[in-house]
C-alpha cells in the first residue's frame, strides 16, 4: 500500500493557559522504516506521541495510523500502534507474565493467540516471568515495556526514549531486538536524546523545534546539510594560545599545548587552504586529522536559539 504508516496533517495542540505545543505539523512516516523523531525538551515530541496513543486530545488537524483516522476509527488506530513510554509504569504486584496477559486482554487478544512467554523470551525476561515486577532492575523494566507494547502484534512500534537509564549491554540487546522486528516488517518510530543512536539506526529523521517540523529527510541528506568540518592539527611546538592570523575559520581551539582544533565551512574553503594558513603563521604540521559533521551538529544548527 502507498498509504504511509503514520500520516499527520496540520496537527495542532494548545494546552490550557494558551501554551502552543504543536503548531500545525505535517509528517509522513513511511511503512517499513526506522524513523527518528528528534527535538529538544519541550519541542512537542511527546505531545505528538500522546495524541497518536489517544492520551491527549488534539486541538486541530488530523492523524492516521496504518490508514485509520484516530477520530473516525479510534479502535483500529490504537490496535495498529504499540507505544513504549518514557516512564517506567507498572503494577508493582503483577508479574511480567501477568502484565502481558492483562495487556493482551485489554486489546481483545483471545487466550489461544496470546504470546506472553514468547515475548518474554524475546526480551530475555523469561526467567523473570513469575516474579513481582517491582523486583526487576530498570533495564529489565524497560524491556518489559517493549514486550507490553507488542502483545497485540501492532504494525507500528513507537519507542519514546527507550534507552534512558539503560546500560550499554542492555542498550545493545534492545537495538538488536528492534532491528529484528524491523526486518520482520514492523515500522519503528524512535525518539532519543542519544543522537548517535538515531544516526546509526534511522533511515529517515524529522526534527521538531518549538512545535514545528524544522527538518524531515533521509539521514544521509540531513548529515550533508552540515557545512562545518573540523581539522585537528598537531604543530611542531608548544603554544600558549591560538596564534593570530588564522583567518577564515569559524572557530579555533588550543588543546594540550600543541593540538589545534580548527573549524571551517567546507562550502567556502577546504582543508588545504586551512593548512596553508597554519603554515603562513609560522607553524609546522606534525599530524593532521579531520572530523566530519555528525547528527549532533545538524541538530544544534537547526534548534539553536
Amino acid at each position: 500500500m502507498s498509504e504511509p504508516a503514520i500520516r499527520i496533517s496540520g496537527l495542532t495542540k494548545t494546552y490550557a493557559g494558551g501554551k502552543l505545543a504543536l503548531d500545525g505539523i505535517d509528517l509522513e512516516i513511511p511503512r517499513g522504516s526506522i524513523f527518528g523523531l528528534l527535538g529538544p525538551n519541550g519541542a512537542g515530541k511527546s505531545t505528538t506521541i500522546n495524541i497518536l496513543a489517544g492520551l491527549v486530545n488534539k486541538t486541530a488537524g488530523s492523524a492516521r495510523i496504518w490508514g485509520f483516522d484516530i477520530d473516525e476509527h479510534p479502535r483500529n488506530a490504537k490496535a495498529s500502534i504499540g507505544i513504549v513510554p518514557q516512564e517506567l509504569v507498572f503494577d508493582a504486584f503483577f508479574t511480567p507474565f501477568e502484565t502481558l496477559e492483562l495487556q493482551a486482554g485489554l486489546f481483545g487478544v483471545p487466550p489461544a493467540r496470546r504470546r506472553s512467554m514468547e515475548l518474554l523470551r524475546a526480551v530475555r525476561l523469561d526467567d523473570k516471568a513469575h516474579v513481582y515486577s517491582r523486583t526487576l532492575s530498570g533495564g529489565m523494566k524497560r524491556r518489559l515495556l517493549v514486550a507490553k507494547a507488542l502483545v497485540h502484534n501492532p504494525p507500528v512500534l513507537v519507542l519514546d526514549e527507550p534507552t534512558a537509564g539503560v546500560d550499554i549491554e542492555l542498550r545493545q540487546q534492545l537495538w538488536d531486538y528492534v532491528r529484528m522486528l524491523h526486518a520482520g516488517g514492523t515500522t519503528v518510530v524512535l525518539t532519543t536524546h542519544y543522537l548517535e543512536e538515531a544516526e546509526a539506526l534511522c533511515d529517515r529523521i524529522a526534527i521538531i523545534n518549538q512545535g514545528k517540523v524544522v527538518a524531515n529527510d533521509e539521514t544521509g541528506t540531513l548529515l550533508a546539510m552540515a557545512g562545518d568540518k573540523k581539522l585537528i592539527v598537531t604543530v611542531d611546538r608548544d603554544l600558549d594560545a591560538v596564534p593570530p592570523g588564522l583567518e577564515g575559520l569559524k572557530g579555533a581551539e588550543l588543546r594540550m599545548g600543541r593540538v589545534l582544533t580548527l573549524t571551517y565551512d567546507k562550502r567556502r574553503t577546504n582543508a588545504g587552504a586551512v593548512l596553508a594558513n597554519v603554515a603562513a603563521v609560522g607553524l609546522g604540521v606534525v599530524d593532521v586529522s579531520t572530523r566530519e559533521a555528525d547528527l549532533e551538529d545538524v541538530f544544534l544548527d537547526l534548534t539553536r536559539g
